[in-house]
């Protein structure tokens, strides 16, 4: 039962990421680019701290570091630039849905044999984002939005793949984020600046709690958890995410995204319910 309290806290956060941002950012409580970089700021002074509190040393200079850096920044700025068009459940449903399918083509493309099941399971995720990116002459999503939120889920993607070789992930993450700051910096000269103490604070929870506790916490629950069951239980993300931009934000909850929703996680639960194929069989 605590484990389960755990993860269930844990998924949480990571939907609390995509209604905090939403809500500082589309109220105007705070521009995009200064979002990206007070929650990296504050989730670097967290994360720090945790790892100092444990005694530990921050792996600044280490294989792979500018990599981990790189990735988390393009996932930081595409997040934070997608909900100034996109709801909160939409985004996580997009993010969400290109992490699987980027993780499950990388690790094709590695030389994993994928089964029937996972092909048919991708191809349903797949289905379900065209579903919710294609135009329908309405309320069609914004195409850029939807383009930066894409760029996100490659870019976290990416981040988590570079992650695996790590043997701290707790010290790797707070290093991590020391060194995205620098590209962070550089947004506000580009983008402009407007903050408002709200929309600071906003950003510090997000950074500091839901982001930096949350991963940490993360941390702790995944040694806990084999693979599928961790990757199975991301699978509420987007549908806690959706139902609290209903309720806290007044999103709509149209049949196309309901549907597209049950493509993408059961799409994705499927593929992770199968074991993958000896190398050259199917």
């Amino acid at each position: 039962m605590q484990l389960f309290l755990l993860s269930a806290l844990t998924m949480c956060a990571f939907a609390a990421n995509s209604i905090l941002t939403r809500m500082a950012i589309d109220w105007g409580h705070i521009d995009p680019a200064g979002f990206a970089l007070v929650r990296v700021g504050a989730g670097a002074i967290v994360l720090a701290v945790l790892v100092a509190l444990r005694c530990g040393r921050l792996p600044l200079l280490r294989r792979n570091r500018i990599g981990g850096a790189l990735s988390l920044a393009v996932y930081m700025i595409g997040f934070s630039l997608a909900y100034m068009t996109l709801d909160a459940g939409l985004g996580a449903l997009i993010l969400f849905g290109v992490v699987q399918i980027t993780m499950f083509t990388y690790a094709a493309l590695a030389g994993a044999t994928p089964t029937k099941r996972q092909i048919t399971g991708a191809v349903a995720a797949f289905a379900g984002l065209v579903i919710v990116l294609w135009p329908d002459g309405q309320s069609s999503t914004d195409i850029i939005g939807a383009g930066l939120m894409v760029l996100a889920g490659m870019g976290w993607a990416a981040y988590t793949i570079i992650g695996r070789t790590s043997g701290d992930p707790l010290a790797a993450t707070s290093a991590n984020f020391l060194l995205c700051l620098p590209f962070m910096l550089i947004l506000p000269a580009f983008a402009g600046g407007h903050f408002t103490a709200t929309g600071m604070l906003m950003a510090a929870l997000c950074g500091g709690v839901t982001s930096g506790l949350g991963y940490a916490l993360w941390y702790a629950v995944l040694t806990r958890l084999d693979g599928a069951t961790a990757a199975v239980a991301q699978l509420s993300v987007p549908i806690i995410a959706i139902l609290a931009g209903s309720l806290l934000l007044g999103e709509p909850l149209s049949l196309t995204l309901l549907l597209a929703t049950a493509l993408v996680l059961g799409g994705i639960a499927w593929a992770l319910s199968a074991k993958s194929a000896p190398t050259g069989h199917r």
